[in-house]
């Protein structure tokens, strides 16, 4: 791991990749990060050793150069950075439903572009990483990024025609299932439960469901039928479901994120 790797504008998901790739075995020296503030950039050093630098600076000196600006700076960031990347650098854009021919167009030619959605999980090394190759990417290059974004959580290759489907369901997925864990503690509050012990078994519930799902090797029906008794509390739960619509307004939910994911990447912000 002797390439220098550059995170730009280093927020939240940009530090817990720094994070997870120094656990992972990444030299902090090869470790470059710009940050808007300089008092987050000494921060940063301080922390974990990382080099802070100008973003000309990182596109001159990093092998890999990964992006992690809001979508609506963007395009900002990459007029300052346009004149000083060579055509050799890879580019990794983090950005939610920026395509990759966004950055192809203002690079120098052939500048290979990776496209990654990620998501916060990321923060505690269970993120679940979507990566899609531009049109100068290589297989060499999406392992580059696969091995990157592998130090904090799963990853999954995609064609860029599926991101924003994946946004959709896995960038914008966790807030889901906040959401259903805060409405499921407020049932239980409403059921006569305290709110800490409502949220603890909630809270473990869903972890068991998850670990369940994903080392069972089953198909969630049979696990939710194992679970439902004929004329028990979860099949009169379930029915309820149903009869309030909960499927389709998660149907109609997920093509609402990933309609403004494809709004987003044809430049309207509004």
């Amino acid at each position: 791991m002797t390439q220098k790797v550059a995170v730009l504008g280093t927020g939240k998901i940009g530090e817990a990749l720094l994070s997870g790739m120094i656990r992972a075995g990444w030299t902090p020296s090869d470790l470059l990060v710009t940050a808007r503030r300089p008092e987050r950039a000494e921060e940063l050093r301080t922390r974990y050793g990382v080099t802070p630098v100008t973003n000309p600076e990182a596109a001159k000196t990093a092998d890999t150069l990964i992006l992690t600006v809001k979508p609506q700076d963007m395009g900002t960031l990459l007029d300052e950075l346009a004149p000083h990347v060579p055509a050799d650098r890879l580019v990794i854009s983090g950005a939610a439903g920026i395509p990759t021919a966004y950055f192809e167009d203002r690079l120098a030619p052939d500048t290979p572009v990776v496209r990654v959605m990620t998501n916060t999980p990321a923060l505690v090394d269970e993120a679940m990483s979507v990566i899609s190759a531009g049109t100068h990417a290589t297989a060499d290059h999406l392992a580059h990024t696969e091995e990157i974004f592998g130090a904090v959580g799963k990853t999954l290759r995609v064609p860029e025609s599926q991101q924003d489907a994946c946004t959709a369901l896995s960038g914008s997925g966790p807030a889901y299932f906040y959401y259903l864990v805060e409405a499921m503690t407020d049932a239980g509050i409403l059921l006569g439960l305290p709110r800490d012990k409502a949220h603890d078994l909630i809270v473990q519930s869903a972890i068991g469901a998850a670990t369940m799902l994903r080392d069972s090797g089953e198909h969630p029906v049979k696990l939710r039928e194992n679970v439902t008794s004929p004329a028990g509390t979860t099949i009169n739960a379930i029915r309820e479901l149903e009869n309030h619509g909960v499927r389709a307004a998660l149907i109609a939910a997920l093509e609402a994120a990933r309609d403004r994911s494809r709004a987003l990447a044809s430049g309207n912000n509004s």
